[in-house]
């Protein structure tokens, strides 16, 4: 039976909780009415249906959406489309810095046509926190977080400035300083209710938390049951505007988790282990819901380590429903009992509440694992879903140093794997530097900082091997950058970060750090004896990605690790060791020290847990945190609704998306004489398209900073540079480790410029084509886009002049990000691929069926002629996969139409 709008308004209910009276929207109403089986709807499906019934207003969110939803068990068309509008918005200063600047050239451009340039606000409550910014360029002291704060504000505070213009230019927009903690952990331990409360038409209105958020990892909050997932900045400046986001009705894996995890192994090795078999499963575009007796015997903190990899296993949320786990966690971070039991009485009204007397909800798929068969492990060294027992790193490491490059190996003889150079460090100390050497180890990221157990299990692994009287080798820089400064206050209240530093892991900042690729310059001995003898060293971070190029330039083989496991590895100084049997190292009287011998227990942990973590530790950190950072508070900023563009800066230039917008959009052109500016293989990520890390002074963005009188000691990082389109676009598809098939045998962002084969890089090819006026493509493997949600990748490629990319699968944000910026993904048809037809990349495409009228994943034709002048063409599925993609297209992207729509309305 369809839903109709009255059935829908017959959902608003009264609901009585601590002797106050609230309105909700009673989803199970629609069952009662006969509309679909709300009672075996999958949780995270419940959430996206109570959504649409509360925003139901017939036009953006119809009575079709909300039937499609409420029979999300019965109807299996893989195009169905719903809207969702979540309750917030969630940003860090990177993603968030081109999304503000954005919506301060939409501004401009709303004047320029005579609009109402207040229009242009967030709608929607958004919170901004400064976190991707600091850099580990000191550690090892007790100063050095100090000392990378101030390098911090140096460096950034133009980009500081802008933010604290736009929090007090826009409306409903909450700016989180930078030094306080990384976006996802504030999320979890600040930011989230779990159970929204709002006044509305004089009624006090309860309604889930849900948010979207411009970093890939936001789904670390499914952990508490809060739907949420990462979306590109052009999607969330969208959202923010009130425009509801669409996608196709997801499936929804139930994954079934039963015993417990067994002595030894962590909530680190737990999250890499669902990753590689979610990897294996397939999961892309998917929910992934946990349940199951074993979900009862993980802590919220836990959970939230396995939702934070929901990208990396592929998935859209790696969701667990609220239940009592949710329920401790908010008394632990120290919510009022009130507001514990407004959110209990909410989700369990609601039929949301997830005990072991839940009915299984109707999962289309399912898939099981037994958490007693669970080993301690790591992933790499390229890919975090490639997992490795630790039991067999020695044996994968020497495997992968031999293997080709082609096979993913690093194709090393056993010559160069002899190599063994001495270095002499500024301390006076002397140390041996070989293949495998770990000369990174950073104790970082949200994933695991967010963890008390795995933090404690750290400083418990840390005080038992001083005891022991073992240090790490001088050439390992290690570092501990917390998630939040209640980790610090845990740490030092408990005793362990004493013993944390005394094996050089002080606190460096709070932010991501290492994590995204902010891991600082290696000391300079280190890094000499790297580059001059060309070796192939190793990080191991407790982060959730190890792609190539992210974590550090000179290092090429990267591990995911727990914590401990960093700090197990840090003292090694080597990942071709088997520390199952052989010593980690050599403590007093030169007696050989084993893993075992420190890693601590879980009673060890869990009794230091219960000591150390407390509710006032909470309450006291966060109840100042937007006004605690003085130095912030401090800057100097413009006022008014425009920004006063400074055309000097090289951090925050008007973007040029919007420069002589016309109020109608032109029709759907077909795309003729095309040429290909890159052809490219499998899993391709966002950190090869979008740019990231160090700005190389030799670089088209190095010397156009240079030009305008930047010295390369100040240039700072790509991430810090998101708000001048100049530098972002010389860098894009500028990763040291892409390989672009044009150039055979190449490494970075080289390319053929194919009418008088030339080879340069892909800015100035692009450049020269753009004065052609040749239409560029991209040619592509699968996966394609995979990684972090950077709309760089997408904003990049725009003004690099393609039109369009030819893949044979899209990682699901990216695609929606192109989309949003009007780049046309075309996918191969199953079964065909760019060898598969043979093409080179140096043909000529003319796309055939573009500009009829054009559906959802419709198929059309692409001719591609060859230089001997024959021709042929192949089919490629159009990946506008719903009707909102196809507006968002016709108009030229997301911004295009929405200010279109605000000019109109």
């Amino acid at each position: 039976m369809k839903a109709t709008a009255t059935d829908i308004l017959h959902a608003r209910a009264s609901l009585t909780i601590n002797g106050k009276p609230f309105t909700y929207f009673r989803i199970k109403a629609l069952e009662e009415a006969g509309i679909g089986n709300v009672s075996k709807l999958p949780f995270s499906i419940k959430v996206l249906l109570e959504a649409a019934v509360r925003e139901f207003d017939g036009v953006a969110i119809t009575a079709e959406h909300v039937s499609k939803i409420a029979n999300w068990a019965t109807e299996r068309d893989p195009n169905q489309e719903i809207p969702f509008k979540p309750a917030r918005i969630l940003l860090h200063d990177t993603t968030g810095l081109p999304a503000i600047v954005d919506l301060a050239a939409m501004r401009e451009t709303m004047q320029r046509l005579d609009g109402d340039v207040s229009r242009v606000n967030p709608l929607i409550p958004v919170d901004l926190v400064v976190d991707h910014s600091v850099t580990v360029d000191y550690f090892g002291s007790a100063d050095a977080m100090e000392r990378n704060e101030q390098l911090n504000f140096q460096r950034n505070l133009e980009r500081f400035r802008f933010f604290r213009w736009a929090q007090n230019s826009f409306d409903n927009l909450r700016v989180v300083p930078p030094a306080s903690g990384i976006m996802h952990q504030i999320n979890m331990e600040y930011l989230t209710t779990v159970v929204v409360q709002k006044d509305a038409a004089g009624a006090a209105i309860l309604y889930p938390d849900s948010l979207v958020g411009t970093d890939s990892h936001t789904t670390m909050i499914n952990g508490l049951g809060v739907a949420a997932w990462g979306v590109g900045g052009i999607e969330a400046e969208a959202a923010m505007l009130g425009q509801p986001l669409y996608f196709v009705i997801p499936e929804v894996l139930g994954f079934r988790l039963t015993g417990s995890l067994p002595e030894g192994t962590t909530a680190t090795d737990l999250a890499l282990t669902i990753t590689h078999l979610l990897r294996k499963k397939g999961v892309v575009g998917k929910f992934v819901e946990f349940f199951g007796p074993g979900v009862e015997t993980l802590s919220a903190a836990d959970r939230a380590t396995i939702s934070n990899m929901a990208p990396e296993y592929g998935a859209t949320m790696g969701y667990f429903p609220v239940g009592q786990e949710t329920l401790r966690y908010l008394r632990t971070i120290g919510h009022s009992e009130e507001h514990v039991s407004l959110v209990e009485a909410y989700y369990k009204a609601q039929g949301m509440f997830m005990s072991s007397h839940s009915p299984e909800p109707a999962y289309r798929d399912l898939i099981e694992l037994d958490l007693a068969t669970v080993e301690p492990c790591l992933a790499g060294p390229k890919r975090p879903q490639d997992q490795i027992r630790l039991t067999a790193m020695k044996h994968n490491y020497n495997e992968l140093m031999r293997k080709p490059i082609e096979q993913g190996g690093y194709g090393l003889s056993e010559e160069e794997l002899k190599k063994a150079v001495v270095v002499e460090h500024a301390n006076g100390e002397t140390s041996v530097l070989k293949n495998g050497s770990v000369v990174l180890a950073a104790i970082t990221s949200c994933t695991n900082t967010s963890n008390p157990s795995v933090l404690i299990a750290a400083g418990l692994l840390a005080k038992k091997a001083v005891e022991k009287g073992l240090r790490k080798p001088a050439y390992v820089k290690s570092s501990l950058t917390p998630g939040s400064r209640v980790v610090t206050d845990y740490l030092a209240e408990s005793g362990l970060l004493p013993y944390l530093e005394a094996l050089g892991f002080h606190i460096a900042g709070y932010g991501c750090a290492t994590c995204i690729g902010n891991s600082g310059p290696l000391p300079d001995e280190v890094s000499a004896a790297i580059a001059q003898h060309d070796l192939t060293v190793a990080g191991v971070i407790s982060g959730n990605r190890n792609f190539e190029g992210r974590v550090h330039p000179q290092v090429k083989a990267n591990y995911l690790a727990s914590p401990p496991l960093v700090i197990a590895y840090a003292l090694a100084g080597t990942v071709d060791i088997d520390l199952a049997k052989e010593p980690i190292g050599y403590g007093d009287a030169d007696q050989p020290v084993y893993l075992k011998e420190i890693w601590p227990s879980s009673a060890e942990i869990q009794a230091w847990l219960g000591h150390a973590v407390r509710p006032e530790l909470f309450r006291k950190r966060y109840e100042n945190i937007l006004e605690a950072n003085e130095q912030w508070n401090a800057i100097d900023i413009p006022k008014g609704l425009l920004y006063e563009w400074d055309e000097a800066s090289t951090y925050i230039k008007k973007p040029p998306f919007l420069e002589n917008l016309p109020e109608t959009p032109a029709k759907i052109e077909e795309i003729r004489g095309a040429r290909a500016l890159a052809v490219l293989g499998d899993s391709v990520t966002t950190d090869h398209l979008s740019p990231s890390g160090a700005i190389k002074a030799d670089s088209p963005a190095g010397i156009y900073l240079q030009k305008r009188g930047v010295k390369p000691k100040d240039f700072n990082s790509y991430p810090s540079r998101r708000g001048n389109h100049e530098v972002m676009m010389r860098g894009a598809f500028a990763n040291i480790r892409i390989r672009n098939r044009l150039v055979p045998g190449s490494e970075g962002g080289v390319t053929n410029y194919l009418p008088t084969d030339e080879v340069m890089s892909i800015y100035d090819a692009a450049m020269r084509y753009l004065k052609e006026q040749t239409p560029l493509v991209v040619i592509a493997g699968k996966e394609y886009g995979t990684g972090s949600s950077r709309d760089w990748a997408a904003k990049g490629t725009f003004l690099l002049g393609i039109k369009a990319v030819i893949a044979e699968s899209f990682e699901r944000i990216h695609r929606s990000n192109l989309v949003g910026m009007g780049v046309l993904p075309l996918q191969f048809t199953e079964g065909t691929n760019a060898s598969a037809l043979g093409l080179t990349g140096r043909e000529i495409f003319e796309t055939i069926g573009l500009a009829d009228d054009l559906k959802p994943g419709q198929t059309i034709k692409v001719k591609a002629a060859r230089e001997d002048g024959t021709a042929f063409c192949f089919d490629v599925i159009v990946r506008l996969d719903s009707v909102a993609d196809l507006h968002y297209y016709r108009n030229g992207g997301i911004m295009q139409t929405v200010v279109r729509q605000l000019l109109h309305q």
